[in-house]
């Protein structure tokens, strides 16, 4: 259940009717910009945008709710001419709905604004800065005092064209290979199945560009449906998007870099495996692994071990004693 409370307002208050506040196609945004403005007084001239920055009414919503008061009769517009050929937007703002030719009896009884009326700043005139100096009236005929020497702002004579200069010749049909490219484009996808006979050559001489700089017809193909949307978006104009894809050639992709060969130098060499300050190469005669060097290292640690000494100091412990 829900209680209300109610206390009647002793000073600063505004009386609307029930229907304004309950109305039906009239959002919140609507209601608040109306009562706002049917509480202002009555010399005020505050406008519907003023008063929504006020009601920290943001710009999508606010063009929404003037519409909806305008649609509901609460709210009408004219332009009028002021002084100076200035034009300004009268708006009424009423608590009841209002026909177009009610809304112009009530604004034709009220006056223009001029130049003295406390209007809004973007009818008002501002006053002009004076200029320093005299008014002067610039030179229209005369020579200038030094003659140009770097830049100069006179053009050259223009060379009048032959008359008998003959026309462009028309421009060639398209290959086949450009058609027949062209006409397996609704194979590759539905979206492309709809394309204009008469966009067909206009098509095929872009294919035939990208024919002429090396691509094949399948780089074509491919490129176009790379550039086709994802799956469940129409196409609503294929033949544009054919052109789009096909308007820009670019270059032929460059055939891979073969690998880095040694030199016959070297030939059949092989990084030993030991530990070297830097890289060290040398030539196997079978499967090794270590240089010639490492191998007779490894080869005399090997040989200079004792089993029967390493035998005993496993089995018997290690030869000292640590007396505390």
């Amino acid at each position: 259940m829900i209680y209300r409370h109610f206390n009647a307002p002793s000073r600063a208050f505004t009386q609307f009717s029930h229907e304004l506040i309950r109305h039906p196609r009239l959002s919140s945004d609507a209601v608040r910009l109306l009562t706002w403005q049917l509480s202002l007084p009555q010399s005020a001239r505050e406008s519907l945008s003023t008063s929504a920055q006020r009601a920290r009414i943001g710009g999508h919503a606010f063009t929404r709710a003037k519409r909806q008061l305008k649609e509901e009769g609460f709210v009408h517009e004219r332009r009028v001419q002021v002084a100076r050929g200035r034009w300004a937007t009268q708006q009424l703002v009423s608590n009841t709905p209002l026909t177009a030719d009610q809304a112009v009896k009530l604004l034709s009884r009220t006056p223009a604004p001029t130049c003295t009326d406390p209007v809004t700043p973007q009818v008002t005139p501002s006053t002009p800065t004076p200029a320093a100096g005299q008014p002067t009236t610039p030179p229209t005929d005369g020579h200038p005092d030094k003659q140009p020497g770097e830049d100069t702002s006179n053009l050259p004579a223009r060379t009048a064209e032959p008359a008998d200069s003959a026309p462009p010749p028309p421009p060639s049909p398209p290959s086949e290979d450009a058609l027949a490219l062209i006409g397996t484009l609704p194979l590759l996808s539905p979206a492309l199945r709809r394309i204009p006979p008469g966009m067909r050559d206009e098509l095929a001489h872009l294919a035939a560009r990208w024919l002429d700089a090396g691509h094949t017809s399948t780089d074509v193909h491919e490129h176009i449906l790379r550039g086709l949307p994802g799956a469940g978006t129409p196409v609503h104009r294929p033949g544009g998007l054919v052109r789009y894809l096909l308007r820009d050639v670019p270059p032929l992709a460059l055939p891979p870099r073969p690998a880095p060969q040694l030199s016959a130098r070297l030939q059949g060499t092989r990084e030993c495996a030991g530990h070297h300050t830097q890289p060290m190469l040398f030539r196997p005669l079978a499967d090794e692994t270590l240089c010639p060097e490492c191998a007779m290292n490894s080869s005399g640690e090997i040989a200079g071990r004792n089993p029967q000494t390493e035998s005993a100091g496993t089995a018997s412990g290690p030869p000292y004693r640590l007396n505390c």
